[in-house]
């Protein structure tokens, strides 16, 4: 647990308003030192594997303690050769087994699984840092065990947020857990802010996320009607994986990050805007009442925020080129265009809905994103769906994690009979 005592969260919240930054950032000799001992889940999807680069560059600041993979076994057994951690997971139990026989001889880490398997490590006095890195709502639980933990918490899970962020909120204040974020919008915000910036919020007007705009950004309305798995997954500037390649092509993952934005710190969602900027310099803005912008520019590449939240505050030297501002000649920014691509309108309604809002959101995408990389709906449909999420969902209590869970189980079978019914079309 991160010693609070000599540094009473300086930017906590003072009430429970849900203002503020989403924990306490205590100075530096009340965190973690170094070499910091790092627990990465989702180790082997794309935020995971260039942790592991960042990790393995520096070895002086950071070794490996514990990997967290789901399915993809190979691979992370091919990690855990390499960093040798004493603690794995996986998702099912027939996987621990089948894990184990994959190790070298002489080595036996401790190899757990499920969700419960993902809580342990997130939580394990043995690590420093949690990486959560975990793809949608998976990554609540252990996210939320390892705020409770009062750890370091890289936040690469943004659907946490989005589906509990009052409850993280919450649970740092009481651990004194801090929450980086990674996502490169919000970390942006983050540095661009610093510590002051964070202290006068109430002198922001508002933030000022960008969007790459996606892969059909300037393909007309019709094209989006045809458009294939291939193409959605064949993002212009990023390498990710499916599921937020596909979040990204409709502007889900934007809509989700101005309710992580909220989230994250304490704002309203009318103080929070999107800006379509194609070269994905500028990673995002705070924009002040007197007018003024701060903004963050760097590469399109994870390692940048990656380093910046695992060896905070201290930044990570980083083998990467700089950006020539010379060789980009110019910088270009455009409106979203809501009407083709509806889902970050459908996430801003979400917030108006109540707290059960964003879950049936949240729910509904991950389950159409799902049906579409299977072949089974078309691109349009996911939007479509949850739509029909939002507007047939009562309002319901959701102020705790059961209620929480429970709605989004209820809103996933209703969005998979939706589409086994037919695709709605309307």
């Amino acid at each position: 647990m991160i010693d609070t005592a000599a540094h009473a969260a300086p930017f906590a919240p003072e009430h429970d308003s849900g203002a503020g930054y989403i924990s306490s950032l205590p100075g530096e000799d009340a965190l973690p030192g170094f070499p910091r001992r790092l627990c990465l889940l989702g180790s082997t999807g794309s935020i995971g594997k260039n942790a592991l680069r960042v990790a393995e560059g520096r070895p002086e600041r950071f070794t490996v303690a514990a990997l967290a993979g789901a399915t993809n076994l190979a691979l992370l057994a091919e990690q855990a050769a390499r960093f040798r951690p004493a603690r794995l997971c996986v998702l099912t139990p027939s996987g621990v087994d089948a894990l184990a026989g994959m190790l070298p001889a002489g080595y036996a880490p401790d190899i757990v699984h499920g969700p419960e398997g993902y809580a342990s490590l997130a939580a394990d006095a043995d690590s420093d840092v949690v990486l959560s890195a975990i793809v949608g709502a998976a990554g609540l639980m252990p996210t939320l065990a390892a705020a409770r933990a009062g750890k370091l918490v890289a936040l690469a899970n943004k659907e946490s947020l989005v589906l509990a962020g009052d409850l993280i909120r919450q649970a740092c204040r009481e651990s004194g857990a801090v929450i980086l974020p990674v996502d490169s919008e919000h970390n942006a915000l983050f540095q661009a802010l610093g510590g002051p910036g964070l202290r006068e919020l109430p002198h922001v007007a508002t933030l000022v996320l960008t969007a790459s705009g996606g892969p059909f950004r300037d393909k007309p309305a019709a094209f989006l009607q045809t458009v294939t798995r291939e193409q959605a997954l064949n993002h212009p500037n990023w390498s990710m994986g499916p599921k937020i390649s596909v979040d990204s092509a409709t502007l889900m993952n934007k809509g989700l990050e101005v309710i992580e934005a909220c989230r994250l710190f304490g704002l309203p969602p009318e103080r929070v805007e999107v800006v379509v900027h194609p070269q994905s310099i500028v990673h995002s803005l705070a924009r002040y009442h007197d007018g003024s912008l701060l903004a963050h520019l760097g590469p399109p590449d994870m390692r940048v925020a990656i380093a910046y939240c695992l060896g905070y505050p201290r930044r990570t030297p980083l083998d990467l080129p700089a950006v020539d501002l010379v060789a980009l000649g110019s910088l270009t920014f455009e409106a979203p265009r809501h009407d083709d691509f509806p889902c970050l309108s459908l996430a801003r309604h979400s917030l108006s809905l109540g707290a059960w809002g964003p879950v049936a959101l949240n729910a509904a995408n991950e389950t159409a994103v799902e049906l579409f990389l299977a072949g089974r709906i078309a691109f349009l449909d996911i939007p479509r769906l949850v739509d029909f999420a939002l507007t047939t969902q009562a309002g319901v209590y959701a102020d705790d994690l059961d209620a929480i869970l429970e709605i989004d189980r209820t809103t996933r079978r209703r969005v998979r009979e939706r589409a086994e019914g037919g695709a709605p079309r309307g």
